[in-house]
């Protein structure tokens, strides 16, 4: 008898035998499942199976080869609806078909053959193996549908805008929208320049106390404002996106184009004081932020100096940051970037800036596969753009590229620029400075 006929119909064989047998099928169907319904079982599921299986490995070795010829193809596909749900598909087709095929082996296996010990063995292995192959799959079928679900809610916008002297700018704005305040106000505002070319990054911070902002030629707001939002201390840059919200006439169509009119009269706002083109904006809300902290495990900071933290109405704070590295949860990391007690505007600038420098350092690959779910409803709660889907290619790309380059800072922030009296022509000159391309030879 050949060892391909004692695989198949082992009849009566020894204990010994049947546990060899058993290892060979199990061994045989992790590495290439439906091989062992091939040996032992129905070969017409095996053949099947097989095919599927090459299939796959043959989907994946041409997407490795598309990687490394030209990965902004991969990124089209895994940052698209359409194929993220073809990924789930498959994900979740294979993980079945392991599952059917290991349950399968398990039955040919014939455990009630084998020594009580081997037997217990085998089951365990065949078990874990299908933990590890079917379950994994099953996961990154999962988490597949949650990264589809977190770029329909997130991204907006339906087509690319081209660079504007080769850059492009993203107005960045940071919510402070929660139950003990009414309506929304831009926390934070900066406006991200990037070069369309080398990927390199400029972070212009704009304080929220800033006077006279000025507008764009052409804005809804340059008729009303032609001196610029200019009424003293009762007409800061934050509140132009509560007055917009008042008046949502100014612009009609923001809604329809996934936008707000706060969100709108902000991004004419930026322009006009940074002297660019804002062609997209970002929209973080600091409630949720503390979400996406906890989702990512916690968030560690190096506090300069020991800090109190709670509302700025609080006659006691509500507890001290110490000096020192601290690891801080979403809802530390969230008032230690916003608190305002015995602080200043500039401060919690400075602050949120480390804040969210530490993420982006820390946040580990690994904690991004184990934790993808978390973060991705998180993130679809933290963060509002109208970036298209078929502008985060590109985008990933540049990011790529834009690592090997230092981030420029630029903060309009005294003594160096007037906040109540702002110097315009000065502003912008510094700006042309910052964003001015980089040439300095990529670290390959």
């Amino acid at each position: 008898m050949s060892a391909t006929t004692s695989v198949r119909f082992p009849g009566a064989a020894p204990s010994e035998v049947m546990a060899r047998r058993a290892w060979w099928l199990v061994a045989l169907n992790l590495l290439i499942p439906g091989s062992a319904q091939l040996l032992a079982g129905n070969r017409k599921v095996g053949r099947f199976a097989v095919s599927t299986t090459f299939f796959l490995w043959g989907l994946a070795l041409v997407a490795l080869v598309t990687w490394l010829v030209a990965h902004t193809a991969i990124y089209s596909i895994v940052t698209s609806v359409i194929g993220l749900t073809a990924l789930q598909v498959l994900f979740a087709a294979f993980a079945i078909l392991w599952t059917i095929l290991t349950l399968d082996t398990l039955r040919m296996v014939r455990l009630v053959k084998l020594a009580p010990a081997a037997g217990v063995l085998v089951a365990f292995v065949t078990v874990a193996g299908l933990v590890l192959t079917a379950g994994s799959a099953g996961y990154a079928a999962v988490s597949t549908g949650a990264a589809r679900s977190a770029l329909s809610q997130i991204f907006g916008g339906s087509s690319m805008a081209t660079p504007v002297d080769g850059r492009y700018n993203i107005l960045l704005l940071g919510g402070d929208a929660g139950p003990d305040r009414t309506g929304l106000r831009p926390d934070s505002t900066s406006v991200a320049s990037v070069d369309a070319v080398t990927g390199a990054t400029t972070i212009i911070g704009i304080p929220r106390n800033l006077e006279k902002a000025t507008f764009t030629k052409g804005s809804p707001l340059w008729g009303p404002f032609p001196d610029g939002y200019n009424c003293g201390d009762q007409c800061l840059i934050d509140y132009i996106y509560t007055y917009a919200e008042e008046h949502p006439s100014l612009y009609p169509k923001a809604t329809e184009q996934g936008s707000s009119p706060g969100i709108q009269a902000m991004m004419d706002a930026a322009g006009g004081v940074t002297g660019l083109t804002i062609q997209y904006f970002a929209l973080i809300d600091m409630q949720g932020f503390a979400d996406l902290v906890d989702a990512v495990g916690g968030v560690t900071v190096d506090v300069p100096a020991r800090l109190a933290y709670g509302p700025v109405t609080a006659k006691q704070p509500y507890g001290y940051f110490e000096a020192g590295k601290q690891h801080l949860d979403g809802a530390l990391a969230l008032w230690y970037g916003r608190s305002r007690y015995n602080g200043s505007d500039f401060d919690r600038m400075e602050r949120q800036r480390q804040v969210q420098t530490a993420i982006i350092q820390q946040v580990q690959p690994s904690v991004v596969v184990t934790k993808f779910q978390e973060i991705a409803a998180a993130g679809a709660q933290v963060i509002k753009t109208d970036v298209p889907t078929a502008a985060i290619p590109g985008f990933i790309d540049l990011a790529g590229k834009g690592r090997k380059l230092p981030v420029t800072q630029l903060e309009l922030v005294p003594p160096q620029f007037d906040n109540g009296n702002p110097n315009y022509d000065k502003i912008h000159a510094a700006v042309k400075v910052a964003t001015s391309p980089v040439t300095a030879t990529p670290t390959p």
